[in-house]
């Protein structure tokens, strides 16, 4: 089981699990590059029951392409994004893991949202590649 360990960038919003990742990926979605301020996002999903956070944090709600809420969780004295849930994936929490304090483990395994990946945006590796979020299973 992995040791998951990170915060914002001003250190008053800490979290830890200890949890195997669900999945690993790079989204390209327009929210999550607004989100990030960036073209992409990496995350890492693990099971939400497993994710400790301290300090106070601020969450800005939308929806997503399925039509359901999604959250983004950040610090509001740095407005580092920390964490995100989605209500299409109930149980699962997306840790953005430019929040991580060693994420020399870290391999992402696919990319989504390819569709609205910025066309100068080149990856290498064997990523699987999906247009949109890929159905479960």
């Amino acid at each position: 089981m992995a040791k998951i360990v990170g915060g914002c960038s001003c250190g008053k919003v800490r979290y830890s699990a200890e949890a195997d990742p669900i999945f690993s990926g790079i989204c390209h979605c327009k929210s999550c590059q607004k989100t990030t301020g960036t073209s992409f996002s990496v995350v890492i999903a693990i099971p939400a029951p497993a994710l400790t956070v301290t300090g106070d944090v601020k969450v800005y709600d939308s929806t997503g392409d399925s039509g359901q809420a999604t959250h983004s969780t950040f610090c509001p004295n740095c407005g580092s994004p920390v964490i995100g849930t989605a209500d299409i994936m109930q149980g699962v929490v997306m840790i953005r893991a430019g929040t991580l304090d060693d994420s020399s483990w870290l391999a992402p395994a696919m990319e989504i949202y390819c569709e609205a990946k910025m066309p100068w945006v080149s990856l290498g590796g064997d990523l699987k590649s999906f247009p949109k979020m890929p159905e479960p299973g």
